[in-house]
C-alpha cells in the first residue's frame, strides 16, 4: 500500500474482531516502526507495553479501563499502553556522542566537534535537564513515534483506535511501569469487523482555518491541483455517511454483543 492511501486509511477503527488474535509478530512491527521514529536528541522517551487479552493476567487485563467506549478494550485482542519515560532524557550525553560518532551531529573535523560537545553542548543540556523532561517536547516525539506504529498496523491489515484514560497513573502502576513514567493513551488492537473507511471521511474543518502562510491573518493558499492529486492517490476517501452506515453498526453492535447500544 503506497503512504498516501495508508494515511488515508488510517482513521479509527472502533469494531475489531474479539475471536481472532493478533500476531506477536504484527505488534513487533509497530513496535520496530515506532522505535526508528525521529526523537530530539535521539533520546528515545516513548515506551509501550502490549497487552494480549490471551496472555495477560486477569488483573493486568482488568486495569485497562476507560470511562468512554469502554467496550473497544473488552473487544480488542490486544492494547497498547503508550507511555513517555523522562528517565531518558537522564542518557542524553550518551545519545549526543552516539550521534556525534555516525556523523549525525555537527560538521568539521571529529576532534573540534567532540570538544565542542563535551564543553559546551552536554553542560548546557545538563543545565536544563529537569526543565527538559516535562511535558511537551517529548510528547511531540512520541506522537511521531505512535503514528508511525499506527501506520504500520493498517499496512498490516490491523484497526486500531486510540483512547484516553482519566487515570492514566493507576494504569502505569497496575503494569509495573515506573511511577517517574507519564501516561498517553491507549490503543486497541485487532481485525477490523466493520468496513475499513469506518463510515466514510470523518468531516473536518476548512483547510484555510487551520493553516496559514507567512502570518497568522493569511490563510494558507489551498491548491485544487494538488487536492485532486491527492484524491486519485486515496489520501482523501469517501465523506461519510457512506451508505448503509446505521445498517452496519447496527449490526455491530448486535454481533459484537455491545449493550446498550448508543455512544457509550
Amino acid at each position: 500500500m503506497e503512504l498516501r492511501e495508508a494515511i488515508g486509511r488510517r482513521g479509527s477503527i472502533r469494531f475489531v474482531r474479539p475471536y481472532k488474535p493478533v500476531e506477536p509478530e504484527k505488534i513487533q512491527m509497530m513496535f520496530e516502526a515506532a522505535r526508528i521514529a525521529s526523537h530530539w536528541g535521539n533520546v528515545q522517551s516513548l515506551r509501550g507495553v502490549a497487552v494480549f487479552k490471551n496472555t495477560a493476567s486477569p488483573e493486568v487485563i482488568q486495569a485497562l479501563q476507560a470511562p468512554v467506549v469502554g467496550w473497544q478494550i473488552r473487544n480488542a485482542p490486544v492494547v497498547i499502553l503508550w507511555y513517555c519515560d523522562p528517565g531518558a532524557v537522564d542518557e542524553q550525553s550518551d545519545r549526543l556522542r552516539e550521534l556525534l560518532d555516525v556523523g549525525a551531529l555537527g560538521f568539521g573535523p571529529k576532534e573540534e566537534k567532540s570538544k565542542q560537545l563535551e564543553e559546551v553542548l552536554i553542560p548546557i543540556f545538563d543545565g536544563i535537564r529537569e526543565t527538559l523532561k516535562g511535558p511537551g517536547l517529548n510528547e511531540v516525539d512520541c506522537g511521531q513515534g505512535i503514528a508511525q506504529a499506527n501506520l504500520m498496523a493498517y499496512e498490516l491489515g490491523l484497526g486500531t483506535c486510540f483512547l484516553g484514560a482519566p487515570d492514566g497513573a493507576a494504569i502505569l502502576a497496575a503494569l509495573g511501569v515506573p511511577d517517574r513514567c507519564r501516561f498517553l493513551l491507549l490503543q486497541t488492537v485487532g481485525y477490523p469487523a466493520e468496513h475499513w473507511e469506518a463510515g466514510g471521511q470523518r468531516p473536518r474543518q476548512p483547510f484555510e482555518k487551520l493553516f496559514s502562510m507567512d502570518h497568522f491573518d493569511n490563510p494558507f493558499p489551498r491548491s485544487e491541483a494538488v487536492v485532486e492529486e491527492l484524491t486519485q492517490d486515496k489520501l482523501f476517501t469517501t465523506p461519510a455517511p457512506l451508505p448503509d452506515r446505521e445498517e452496519e453498526l447496527y449490526f455491530l453492535q448486535r454481533a459484537l454483543d455491545i449493550d446498550p447500544p448508543g455512544l457509550l
